[in-house]
């Protein structure tokens, strides 16, 4: 049986479900792992609170609105963990909604808000008797933001999870920072049923989207490809322009190679 859901676990707390985990996970290479939970698991609590950390900072989610807004989801979540192995700490979180399409959170909430019934969103994406997951959350904490192999290993783990598990789509709801980022590295993401943007707990533009988990690691590749040579059209939008426009493309690219070949990050994932 699953117990209560913690989002608010205290430093040691998440300390020692770190270390507790890390002593029996063997030795990996490089900094940074990320362990594949389920709900009931003790590193689960600690995803959990990585995310209301960041979900709260941005958007004033705190551990009582997390609690509320995912409370009927924790049975079907799955959590990615990265986990820092210098500092035994956690670096990001992410987690996936599983069962049935009319079930998971994006399909739920998204009708209220983007004027499209359940039915006519499975419809349009052709969603009925199909294995989808919904992206719901994915968070990485202030201080490696500018680590680029965490987000990484985040969007590596999704995919390939999404492979793993033969899931045909994925539904997500995402702040419209998170949408450019996304569609820099490569993937495809459509409105759900042709929705507009709109406010979303606490996040002013949020947007209700559909994918193809079976495209994402080859569009992915493809994108790579398309940043590193000068003068090609890439998907997405950079909007930093000169030097620092360059510099973004030469990042965006190695990430996007990264996540599409697994190199340097597929031996840091571990399954649990």
């Amino acid at each position: 049986m699953l117990t209560a859901a913690r989002y608010d676990l205290a430093p040691d707390q998440v300390t020692a479900a770190v270390t507790a985990f890390l002593a029996g996970a063997g030795r990996r290479p490089g900094r940074f792992v990320v362990a594949v939970v389920g709900a009931g698991h003790p590193l689960a609590d600690v995803a959990r609170t990585v995310e209301c950390a960041v979900f709260d900072e941005a958007f004033g989610n705190t551990p009582e609105v997390m609690a509320a807004e995912y409370g009927p989801y924790e049975a079907r979540s799955l959590f990615h963990l990265v986990i820092d192995r210098r500092t035994a700490r956690p670096a990001g979180a992410g987690r996936v909604i599983t069962g049935p399409a009319d079930q998971l959170k994006t399909v739920v909430d998204a009708p209220a808000h983007i004027g499209r019934t359940t039915d006519e969103i499975l419809d349009a994406h052709g969603l009925r008797g199909e294995t989808v997951w919904d992206n719901a959350t994915v968070a990485v904490l202030p201080a490696y933001r500018g680590a680029l192999t965490v987000s990484s290993l985040l969007y590596r783990t999704f995919a390939v999870a999404c492979l793993r598990a033969g899931v045909d789509h994925v539904v997500t709801l995402l702040d419209a920072r998170a949408d450019r980022n996304m569609n820099l590295i490569g993937v495809r993401q459509e409105p759900l049923a042709g929705s507009a943007p709109f406010p979303y707990l606490g996040s002013a533009d949020t947007r209700a989207l559909h994918s193809r988990a079976t495209t994402y690691l080859p569009d992915i590749r493809r994108q790579a490809l398309a940043l590193l040579r000068p003068g090609s059209h890439h998907a997405g939008t950079i909007r930093a322009r000169g030097l620092r426009g360059l510099l973004i493309r030469a990042a965006a690219a190695r990430v996007a190679y990264r996540i599409g070949t697994g190199r340097g990050l597929d031996n840091n994932i571990i399954w649990t």
